[in-house]
């Protein structure tokens, strides 16, 4: 072979591209199919305050040994010369990054007490004796909360739906738990994140939280409040002892949500007023009768039980007026007052009758001698409780004495 060829030959060889590093490898016996990281799942959804696992396996080529692998949130490094950040000396990581796996082929972790700061992507890495290798793809993790999504109000009667939302959806599967008003609604376990309310009743309002069974965090507190029309009008009066001439303010206030805001006030059937509050000004005996309030909200309307306004007069004085408020029940007890007044007033007549048609003449010993027939011998001597009474301790009959002989 002449120096021409040999000199073309070499030059031939120089000017030929570059080999792949994959050709290269295989050259020395080691392929690129022997390297690798995989992870399951590549994304994670988790709860605020969880534990996080984060399942990995790598391959290497067999008959090299492992001289250092860890855990990273950083994929690319500027320098060549230096290393990734391992998490397990990181503050923020070491005290809650536990290592599950080994140095054959597992690589697993868990991270605890999982926070927003901690959503990153993370990335395993590992060195052998002839080279490193990094797990490109990664694991992302989403750190989310719980909400719960509700209607401000609803209508007493009719049904509600109230969610347990969080910003992504959640990696392991959950059974939440609601609570109103910070007590656990037992019954309400259900891997749907949702909570159903028929026929809500007043009794349903309160503030509303769900959390996962098995975790300790638990969502901010939604408020429910159910709306109901006005119920038990009552009717308050003041002063309650009142003089002819005296201002007089009857208040109805009643049970309703959203509060009542409209009142009309009734005098009989008729409207003589509206607003919460009804006053009468140099009140007479005019404005005796029955009251009532009608208390109106958006859902309906209700009208208290009556009251009565009596005017009465007290003999002797100067058209006092004491006015007497009474419901039906009040009303009855009055006109039981008047009949047992009404009989001692007819008692009071017939013993004043009983008295005065007898002759009483009083002796000197306090006696007092009444002479029910002139024609008879006998006579009825009463006992004055006292001197200055009208009333009789007892009664004795006493026989006249023979008149002596002189």
């Amino acid at each position: 072979m002449s120096f021409n060829t040999i000199y073309l030959t070499l030059m031939s060889v120089r000017m030929a591209p570059r080999l792949p590093l994959i050709f290269l490898l295989m050259i020395h016996g080691v392929s690129s199919a022997d390297w690798g990281v995989s992870y399951s799942p590549s994304h994670i959804c988790a709860l605020k305050t969880s534990s996080v696992i984060m399942s990995c396996t790598y391959t290497y080529p067999t008959g090299h040994q492992i001289m250092k692998m860890f855990w990273t949130n950083t994929k690319e490094i500027k320098d060549k010369h230096e290393e990734s950040p391992d998490l397990s000396e990181d503050p923020e990581y070491s005290q809650r990054l536990q290592y599950l796996g080994d140095t054959q082929q597992n690589c697993t972790i868990r991270l605890s007490h999982v926070t927003q700061k901690d959503e990153h992507k993370y990335y395993f890495r590992f060195r052998t004796d002839i080279d490193q290798w990094i797990g490109k793809q990664g694991v992302t993790l989403t750190v989310t909360d719980l909400q719960v999504e509700a209607p401000e109000r609803v209508t007493e009667g009719h049904n509600v739906h109230l969610t347990c939302k969080s910003s992504c959806t959640l990696t392991d599967r959950a059974t939440f738990i609601w609570y109103r008003n910070s007590q656990p609604l037992t019954e309400r376990r259900d891997r749907n994140n949702q909570l159903l309310l028929q026929s809500v009743r007043r009794e349903d309002a309160g503030r509303y939280s769900c959390a996962l069974h098995g975790h300790s965090y638990i969502s901010p507190a939604a408020h429910l409040s159910v709306t109901y029309p006005p119920e038990n009008p009552v009717i308050f009066i003041s002063p309650s002892v009142i003089v002819e001439g005296d201002s007089v303010t009857l208040s109805c206030s009643s049970d309703s949500n959203p509060p009542a805001l409209n009142f009309s006030w009734f005098k009989g059937g008729t409207f003589v007023g509206s607003g919460r509050n009804y006053n009468i000004s140099n009140i007479s005996s005019d404005h005796s009768g029955v009251y009532k309030c009608k208390s109106r909200n958006e859902h309906g309307e209700k009208y208290s039980d009556a009251v009565t306004l009596n005017i009465m007069f007290h003999p002797g004085a100067d058209r006092n007026v004491t006015v007497i408020t009474t419901t039906s029940g009040g009303l009855f007890i009055i006109i039981i007052i008047i009949i047992i007044i009404f009989i001692n007033i007819i008692n009071i007549i017939i013993i004043i009758w009983f008295i005065m048609k007898q002759r009483c003449v009083k002796t000197e010993d306090n006696r007092v001698k009444q002479i029910c027939d002139p024609s008879e011998d006998t006579y009825t001597a009463l006992e004055l409780k006292s001197t200055t009474s009208d009333l009789y301790d007892t009664l004795t009959t006493v026989r006249p004495r023979p008149p002596e002989d002189s």
